[in-house]
């Protein structure tokens, strides 16, 4: 049987109480129902031995379930519940918990859980149903007949979970068979969880071995999938229940910090709650102001991370109002009247959570120096931060807007769990499916990127952007050769961060393929099981372009233009091109000397007769830049673009400027750094490019390809500065070149 529960008058660890909310009303909601205490159904028992009820009639002991379920739905048809209470009931007669509870309370309790959650009519059917065909005679085509496809789907997919055995050994296939029947409709997982709180709290008298084993498969698995869903509600009184077990003297001292909180005469947090509701009273905006007491782990965080716990450590305030913009509106009332901490100030409104979560979070200081965390939200907000995608209702219910066909999406199935069943159908073995679903349950943090498009992507917190990339685009991603974050060029093992704007640039070759590196720098399961995959199916494949450069060269061989292809050399004054070292690039030396080279002419005019006159390698000025000088060895004044590194440098060694001014002759030098991705006949692209409009080659290198990307550095010649832009243009529409910009080198000692 599923629930292996024991008595729990068994010694055992306690189940942490419930954290009960102190509310305190600004402006009542009417007609909101009152918190009422946990039922204790393990009293059930008897109830439940009583049988079916009289036919149309509800049995007594689903009384607390139907009460749960109409605070939540007024309108549901009971008559299901009441037939499947029915059915149940009679089919677990006779068996017993290992409490010696009959076994029918076990249903009865998960079902309640939902109930409280706000669950609708068809998930509590199921769940009262979700233990027949395993442990009884009931057949899944008896639940059909009786209640309906929907419920036979439900109770199958909890059946199959129930037959996960969580051993080490088994733990990849098996998971994964659970994900597949889980992913299918979200409800099949409310009602494991629920199942699995109920057992966790009934745990008491098993093996301490197996209490732990059961504890740890919920700490690593069922933990994380539960604030996935973003069932809070579940997830935070699992995660005290296994505290309770795996650390049991540290629960033991929460406990007592808790309690000693408890007993103190003055409450901070009780004191700001009322200021709060003063500051919201004068503005006129109608609020509930709760206070939300921390649970057992989270106040054993905020102790380990902040040593000793002070008054308004062991609870946040909740503002509960009716809209969204009177959310904004709390949080300007606040930051104008009390002490704003600003750098907590997070809005998961604009930018919701990967698990549908929404809140406004801030935090305002007292006058003593404790900081009170605030969270704003809706009362729709906070059903669904507290139940997730319980709270959402039936996902395939039908709708006045679905399409004749019957398709519909799924608006309750998080993004992370539809990534989830894409990458396990693609994981290539159990093992791989599993290593990489424990690295993305461990993440507990995400971040959120967003596309020039306007959409956004959910990655986990230290994701770069070959996450991104395989993220939007699936296997589509090996084409990927590039990325801008923030309008800038990135590299794609760039870590992104939350907010970032990330453009992914594509190749054109169908026949692109990922790197072996980005392994490296891929942290998402869709990554590198993707990336796995094609090296798997593509043996010797996924070698760098600058191995490949490596080898022809070694061979003596000949590449293309290009990524992988030879690199020329400088060109003088348009000769021919040769191989470069790899690593030249012109005016790299900053702020040239008289003997560095042939002097350039130039129509700039300076300050004294006679002086001879040369422009900086390092930023290589035109008109109308502005500009300065300063006189280097010989005698020579070497001209620098004002904002130029070398300026502050050498001004900041005591270097005096010279006054210079351009004159009237406009042919002029100027380098560009033109940034591509390589492709055969790039290099002869943009210097008929350059050549057209109107530049004179002087010199020009190519850098070594990195991760498909190309760095040509073009010094010209061009009759006037006024041809610079129309020029520089010219350079970027030659297709696969990205960005072309002026030099700019860091100061170099002079």
């Amino acid at each position: 049987m599923s629930a292996e529960a024991t008595n729990p008058a068994t010694p055992g660890p306690v189940a942490p109480p419930a954290p009960q909310a102190l509310t305190a009303s600004v402006a009542p909601a009417p007609g909101r129902r009152k918190s009422r205490p946990r039922i204790d159904l393990r009293r059930l028992g008897r109830a439940a031995l009583l049988g079916p009820a009289v036919r149309g009639r509800l049995p007594d002991a689903i009384g607390h379930v139907v009460e749960a379920h109409r605070a939540h739905h007024p309108d549901a048809d009971l008559e299901p519940l009441r037939r499947a209470y029915v059915l149940a009931e009679s089919s677990h007669r006779g068996q017993m918990r290992k409490s010696g509870e009959p076994y029918i309370t076990h249903p009865l309790a998960v079902t309640l859980i939902l109930a409280e959650l706000g669950a609708e009519t068809t998930t509590l059917t199921a769940s009262l149903l979700h233990d027949t065909v395993e442990d009884t005679d009931v057949t899944l085509e008896q639940v059909r007949e009786q209640f309906g496809e929907e419920v036979r789907y439900l109770v199958d997919g909890v059946t199959k979970l129930e037959k996960v055995d969580y051993g080490a050994a088994a733990e990849p296939e098996t998971f994964r068979k659970m994900l597949v029947a889980t992913g299918s409709d979200v409800r099949v997982m409310s009602i494991k969880l629920a199942d699995r709180l109920h057992n966790m709290r009934t745990l008491g008298v098993m093996r301490p071995e197996k209490q732990a084993r059961i504890a740890k498969v919920t700490r690593d698995v069922l933990i994380p999938l539960a604030e996935r869903l973003g069932v809070q509600a579940l997830k935070t009184e699992l995660e005290d229940l296994v505290f309770a077990i795996l650390h049991p003297e540290e629960y033991d001292h929460t406990r007592e910090l808790i309690a000693a909180n408890a007993a103190r005469d003055s409450d901070p947090l009780a004191e700001v709650a009322d200021e709060v509701r003063g500051v919201l009273r004068e503005a006129d905006i109608q609020a509930e102001v709760l206070i939300r007491p921390r649970h057992f782990v989270s106040v054993h965080r905020v102790a380990r991370k902040r040593g000793r716990l002070r008054g308004a450590d062991f609870g946040r305030l909740l503002v509960l109002v009716g809209e969204d913009a009177d959310c904004y509106g709390v949080l300007g009332e606040l930051h104008t009247c009390m002490t704003p901490v600003v750098s907590e100030f997070k809005d998961f409104i604009a930018v919701p959570k990967f698990n549908l979560y929404q809140s406004l979070h801030t935090a305002v200081a007292r006058t003593d120096g404790q900081v009170v965390e605030v969270l704003i939200r809706t009362h729709q907000m906070h059903k669904v931060a507290e139940a997730g995608v319980v709270a959402l209702g039936n996902p395939y219910a039908p709708g006045a807007d679905d399409p004749a066909d019957g398709e519909r999406a799924d608006p309750t199935r998080p993004g992370w769990l539809s990534r989830l069943l894409d990458w396990q159908r693609a994981a290539p073995d159990p093992d791989t499916f599993w290593s990489t679903l424990r690295e993305d349950l461990a993440q507990d943090r995400e971040i959120t990127v967003f596309r020039p498009d306007g959409g956004a992507l959910g990655l986990p917190e230290g994701a770069t952007c070959v996450d991104a990339a395989y993220a939007q685009y699936g296997e589509d991603a090996h084409a990927c050769i590039g990325a801008r974050v923030n309008g800038r060029l990135a590299t794609l093992s760039t870590v992104l961060k939350d907010g970032d704007t990330v453009q992914l640039l594509m190749g054109q070759d169908p026949a692109s393929e990922p790197s072996r590196e980005w392994l490296e720098h891929a942290h998402t399961p869709a990554a590198r099981i993707a990336i796995q995959r094609w090296l798997t199916t593509h043996p010797g494949g996924g070698e760098t372009e600058e191995a490949r450069g490596e080898e022809s060269e070694e061979s003596g061989g000949a590449g293309t233009e290009g990524a992988g292809g030879p690199r020329p050399a400088p060109v003088e004054d348009g000769g021919p091109a040769r191989l470069a070292d790899s690593g030249a690039r012109a005016g790299e030396n900053g702020a040239e000397d008289a003997s560095a080279g042939p002097e350039r002419s130039a129509d700039v005019l300076v300050d004294g007769p006679g002086a001879r006159v040369r422009l900086a390698g390092c930023c290589t000025p035109v008109p109308p830049d502005e500009i300065t000088g300063f006189t280097v060895r010989g005698g020579v004044v070497t001209v620098h673009r004002a904002e130029c590194a070398a300026v502050a440098h050498m001004k900041g060694r005591g270097r005096a400027a010279i006054d210079v001014r351009w004159g009237a002759t406009a042919e002029c030098r100027v380098t560009l750094i033109a940034e591509s991705f390589g492709r055969p006949h790039l290099l002869a692209d943009l210097t008929e490019a350059i050549a057209a409009a109107g530049g004179d080659i002087v010199s020009a290198t190519v850098e070594p390809p990195s991760q498909q990307r190309v760095r040509h550095t073009y010094t010209l010649r061009i009759p006037d500065a006024t041809h610079l832009p129309a020029l520089m243009r010219a350079m970027r529409d030659v297709p696969g070149v990205f960005d072309v910009s002026r030099t700019r080198h860091q100061a170099q000692a002079l």
